[in-house]
């Protein structure tokens, strides 16, 4: 399995000192997914937890709807410069009968760990509708409960502490336990990580669950909680407009900027009580 973090020597210079020491990076490699043997994305990602992250990513792109729709995932011969297996190309094997993704020039993409999804043709190409409605879920939270979330994620951040270089994503219940957290150079595979976790868990659709992430919320993040049925989404940092109007059109609660006891509800303030 690839290295999560990496030792490279570096130059510290402040106004009291110049000191060369070494210092702990986050691991950056690409991922290929493949499913039924043909390449379909190719992401960069901090190894480990590949095969939620490859389900995570096909739950979201509205390919799998339960753990059932897959059957196997493993990893393709793929080596380095001296024959070490690279564990960098999952091929998955899809369940008799699940219909396999789009391969049009419209959905093929590749993502990087800043931005996502890049090359989709339109918005209205990666607009997809989900089979378990966002607007369904019942899941509350009191601002209490919100305000000591990103603390409690940042005890479960192992490798941040170390690298400073990490996203985090985490599913919560309505008592603010955490019940899965997960890293990764790219917001956007850290969800798809959680997600995967959730597929593999049975617990699809997560509409008993709130989804936080340690970030920004773009408009990406916001499909892919609406594709699994997740009501609330919270974030450390700010959403983008189209992040907040998905969640509008979608009936999901957004919240950005939650830090402390302050944090600013853009949509779907129902989900939250305690409000002054």
């Amino acid at each position: 399995m690839g290295r999560v973090t990496v030792r490279r020597p570096v130059r510290k210079i402040s106004a009291t000192r110049d000191v060369r020491r070494p210092d702990a990076l986050a691991a950056e490699e690409p991922l290929e997914i493949r499913v039924g043997g043909k390449a379909l994305a190719v992401t960069m990602r901090t190894p480990g937890h590949d095969v939620e992250l490859a389900h995570g990513f096909l739950l979201s792109e509205g390919v799998l709807a339960s753990r059932e729709d897959i059957a196997t995932a493993r990893y393709c011969d793929g080596v380095d410069d001296q024959g070490r297996n690279t564990y960098n190309v999952l091929d998955i094997a899809l369940a008799e009968g699940v219909a396999p993704p789009e391969t049009g020039v419209e959905r093929n993409f590749y993502t990087t760990s800043s931005c996502g999804v890049c090359g989709k043709a339109a918005l209205d190409a990666v607009k997809l509708r989900s089979r378990f409605s966002p607007e369904k879920s019942e899941f509350t939270v009191t601002t209490e409960v919100l305000s000591k979330l990103p603390d409690t994620l940042r005890t479960h951040q192992k490798v941040f502490a170390s690298t400073g270089g990490l996203h985090a994503a985490a599913l919560f219940d309505t008592d603010g336990n955490l019940a899965v957290v997960r890293e990764d150079v790219g917001r956007h595979n850290a969800v798809d990580k959680v997600l995967g976790w959730a597929l593999q868990e049975g617990r699809i659709p997560a509409a008993d669950a709130g989804l936080l992430v340690s970030g920004r919320t773009s408009f990406e993040l916001v499909q892919k909680a609406a594709m699994v049925g997740i009501g609330l989404l919270a974030a450390v940092s700010a959403p983008s407009s189209l992040a907040a109007e998905l969640a509008e059109e979608n009936g999901m609660t957004l919240i950005g900027f939650l830090r402390g006891d302050s944090m600013n509800l853009y949509t779907g303030d129902h989900r939250v009580s305690d409000l002054s």
